[in-house]
């Protein structure tokens, strides 16, 4: 399935401003994979896909779709489909005539391609709707017929952008279980973009993380969310504690860190020497509240409310050596007395260091 592969090759993209969008990338693709890009709106994730389309040329570098260079091929000579935000359904089409679209215009003749249009109705579900207009259909009917139309002309990558965007959330939720069915089905390479760090976990074989026209880390979402390469993945992929220190001892995979907040120790995934600024991660399911006796990192804190989330409780925090803010979570047992004052720690193999860099700006903070 090499066909579907999708190679960028040094991949840099500067305006005439003098505005560089898409810092010098190597990244592939792998066939039949569903893709996602994951990043903060402006970091360049869309221009990524726009050039990999064809509609944005490279400004250095290459984009190859089965190991042939696109750089002279127009976006309708490409082996692509895309997806916009704005679905731009014709209005005055028949759900069925809508999707055979695309057939019509490469010259297919009306029965062959409205018999192709019913094949790909029915493998969105919507077999029994081909002669509705769009209008009458749901925001979610009127996706997949969007992914319908663009699976007809049977293309090698589809290229998705921010689509589930201006659905509510619970379509939403729906609507990934429904792409990811049909990726699987179609065995389509698929090239997502967004914003929304669920949608690339709960879709995706791997993510792309991106931030200011670089991609700071390619992984499974497991990968990711566990074992972030960078401060910048750490912060925007999932809630974090974030605790600046230095490192003043090192003893094989574990660092002692000096903070604020107290001496710690923790993982040192990218072996940090001595004397080195560092951040401490902790994830808030991983920090403890009232900790077991024998647990290595500890320090005071105190309670300022507690958030009941349906299965889980999320708890904001203040160390109390200087105030900073932290997160824990735990699974929602019932009601949990915990004082005003309080003990929370973490183990060692729950904590990580990484080099100081670029922070996530967290949903809290985008929030005040």
């Amino acid at each position: 399935m090499q066909g579907n592969e999708v190679t960028l090759d040094g991949l840099t993209v500067t305006y005439p401003n003098g505005f560089t969008a898409v810092h010098p990338t190597d990244l592939t693709i792998r066939a039949g994979e569903f893709f996602s890009i994951l990043g903060p709106s402006g970091c360049g994730k869309t221009t990524i896909l726009r050039t990999v389309s064809g509609f944005v040329q490279p400004s250095a570098g290459k984009v190859l779709i089965g190991g042939q260079d696109m750089g002279s091929k127009a976006p309708n000579a490409r082996p692509t489909a895309l997806i916009f935000q704005n679905l731009a359904l014709f209005p005055l089409m028949s759900v069925r005539e809508n999707v055979a679209f695309g057939l019509e215009a490469r010259g297919v003749g009306k029965r062959e391609r409205l018999n192709r249009a019913d094949e790909l109705l029915d493998l969105v579900a919507l077999g029994d709707q081909g002669s509705k207009k769009p209008g009458e259909l749901s925001g979610g009917q009127r996706q997949r017929v969007a992914i319908a139309r663009a699976l007809a002309v049977e293309p090698a990558v589809l290229l998705l952008d921010e689509p589930l965007s201006a659905l509510d959330l619970k379509l939403r939720q729906h609507m990934r279980e429904e792409l990811r069915s049909i990726q699987k089905k179609t065995g389509v390479t698929f090239l997502y973009i967004t914003h929304d760090q669920s949608e690339a976990l709960t879709m995706s074989d791997r993510v792309a993380v991106m931030n200011e026209g670089r991609i700071e880390q390619v992984g499974t979402g497991d990968e990711i969310y566990s074992n972030p390469k960078t401060a910048f993945a750490a912060t925007f992929v999932g809630e974090v504690n974030a605790i600046p220190g230095t490192i003043r001892a090192v003893d094989g995979g574990l660092v002692q860190i000096e903070t604020a907040l107290g001496s710690f120790s923790a993982e040192n995934p990218q072996a940090m020497g001595v004397g080195e600024a560092c951040l401490l991660f902790i994830r808030p399911e991983r920090l403890q509240i009232t900790p077991d006796p024998h647990c290595v990192n500890r320090f005071p804190a105190r309670l300022q409310r507690r958030d009941m989330e349906g299965a889980f409780v999320t708890y904001h925090l203040q160390a109390m050596a200087n105030g900073q803010p932290l997160l824990a979570q735990r699974v929602n047992t019932g009601p949990q007395p915990i004082a005003g004052e309080t003990t929370v720690g973490f183990e060692p193999s729950a904590a990580s260091v990484l080099p100081v860099g670029k922070l996530a700006k967290t949903g809290r903070e985008q929030a005040a």
